[in-house]
């Protein structure tokens, strides 16, 4: 898979619009297609089987691309990083595991773009913690969650909510806010120039074909993130999945103090089950994605 200079390749100079527009030109995969071309690869190591996987999901890989905006980053390059991500998958990928490539190849392309921002970054690179890396990709989701939409600095309670979901401090939580802040590009920004007749992000995110691609991809996704969950349950002890549940994976999540109540401790202990079970969790289904072939390893 070392010959790829025949590639699309984002570019600043001409403008990401004529990028997008060139990957639209190669057609989506049906199952039995791609599983016949993986099967070349993985077998045969035909190089053509593995170029043509690649380029059928290039504009997935622009798609979650263009989810990392708001880092103040060239989207020329974490696109690029996208497709090096995209890569890695088409050359470890599976066609025997059960599931598609768009699903295995989400995990490995935003693998990739992550890496690029924390190596971008200098906060990040200044030694952070694992919990300020999941800050660092995580704090825009939290305070869409809550509805935290404003600019500048976050209001009190929404401090101490997001610190209490993501297990880190409410200084952190601050500090984090203020570097990210300011930072993201509207979908109304024009993609390359007049010429191009001012296309808007929000335009190419339009894209049915992108869009069906990229759903399919969620779904299944999603349905392989259930089942981690429910595999990853058995970590926790009685009181740790029950507090859990109660917490996080409810619609209406229950108070510190009704579960204080419960279980006869303090709300702080609570929080304290809740957020060592989260981390317990996690890790679990880390370690069952990558046993299953789901996630690049670490």
């Amino acid at each position: 898979m070392s010959n790829y200079t025949n590639l699309p390749a984002p570019s600043p100079e001409a403008g990401l619009s004529r990028y997008l527009q060139e990957i639209r030109k190669f057609p989506l995969l049906e199952p039995e297609e791609e599983y016949m071309l993986a099967k070349r690869w993985v077998e045969d190591e035909d190089s053509g089987a593995a170029h043509k996987m690649v380029t059928s999901h290039l504009r997935l890989a622009a798609k979650i691309a263009m989810g990392y905006r708001g880092y103040g980053l060239p989207q020329a390059e974490v696109i690029s990083e996208a497709n090096v991500g995209l890569m890695q998958a088409v050359k470890r990928f599976d066609p025997e595991k059960g599931f598609r490539l768009a699903t295995y190849a989400m995990w490995w392309i935003r693998a990739s773009i992550q890496e690029y921002i924390l190596r971008s970054w200098s906060l990040v690179k200044l030694g952070t913690t694992s919990a300020q890396k999941k800050l660092f990709f995580n704090l825009r989701k939290a305070k869409a969650r809550i509805g935290a939409l404003e600019e500048g600095d976050l209001r009190p309670e929404h401090v101490q909510r997001i610190a209490n979901d993501l297990g880190v401090s409410e200084t952190e939580v601050v500090n984090m806010n203020r570097r990210l802040s300011g930072g993201d590009a509207s979908l109304n920004a024009q993609v390359g120039s007049d010429d191009d007749g001012s296309m808007q992000w929000q335009d190419w995110l339009e894209d049915e074909d992108a869009d069906q691609a990229g759903d399919y991809a969620e779904r299944d996704e999603l349905e392989a993130r259930r089942t981690l969950l429910t595999e990853a349950m058995d970590v926790l002890n009685d009181r740790e999945k029950d507090i859990l549940t109660q917490r996080r994976l409810t619609e209406k999540p229950v108070t510190l103090e009704d579960l204080s109540s419960v279980y006869d401790v303090s709300r702080e202990r609570i929080r304290q089950i809740e957020v060592r079970a989260f981390e317990k969790l996690q890790k679990r289904m880390r370690d069952l994605a990558r046993d299953q072939g789901l996630m690049p390893a670490t």
